[in-house]
């Protein structure tokens, strides 16, 4: 309200139409898959307007992946043990605990889609993998700054090397996503990114 008793002008957004629009299209992703995933029937079962879901999302490649993000954000935050093995083999596990889940099929749905549209990829690398990797970029500099990584440890490739293998075993299946993977892939790669013995000398 404003001084005069009125509402200012336009519509305040609703968080509670927020979550049951989201929650709507994780259950028709489940049925359609992407191909066949509207804003329209969204919006049916979220019992809103489309326009109501535009205020919020550009397109369907947004809101899928804003689905998918919200779905999983709190169980996928890297915790602060002060061991870097700890830390990541922790939030890895989780990881394929949500890819094993039925959050998996969302993800391989989302992943093929973006093979044909590259929106997808963009919406699910913007929303979903990017905050995921700003938090284990800090995750990384405090195991520098404690001295457990070499100093001028390349982050990316670090992270690629611990969650590429995840993404190959759970998109290609050749293999299982098991705890015992994820705590041997975790110390053979961080065991390559030790400091060096003049650095540890230092």
């Amino acid at each position: 309200m404003n001084g005069n008793g009125r509402r200012p002008p336009g519509r305040p957004r609703s968080e509670e139409a927020r979550l049951a629009i989201l929650s709507a299209s994780l259950k028709v992703l489940a049925k359609t898959g992407f191909s066949d995933f509207t804003i329209e029937e969204v919006a049916e079962r979220a019992q809103v307007g489309k326009a109501t879901v535009y205020r919020w999302w550009p397109d369907k490649a947004a809101l899928v992946a804003d689905a998918f993000a919200s779905s999983t954000v709190s169980k996928l935050h890297f915790p602060d043990t002060g061991s870097i093995y700890t830390d990541l083999s922790q939030q890895m596990r989780q990881l394929i605990r949500v890819f094993c889940s039925r959050r998996g099929r969302i993800v391989a749905a989302i992943l093929a889609a973006g093979q044909s549209e590259r929106r997808v990829l963009t919406a699910f690398r913007d929303r979903f993998m990017m905050p995921r990797r700003e938090e284990a970029y800090a995750t990384v500099d405090r195991a520098i700054a404690r001295g457990e990584l070499r100093r001028n440890i390349d982050r990316d490739l670090l992270l690629d090397s611990l969650y590429g293998p995840v993404y190959m075993r759970f998109l290609i299946q050749h293999d299982p996503l098991t705890p015992e993977f994820v705590d041997h892939l975790c110390e053979m790669v961080l065991r390559g990114a030790r400091p060096v013995a003049h650095e540890m000398q230092q």
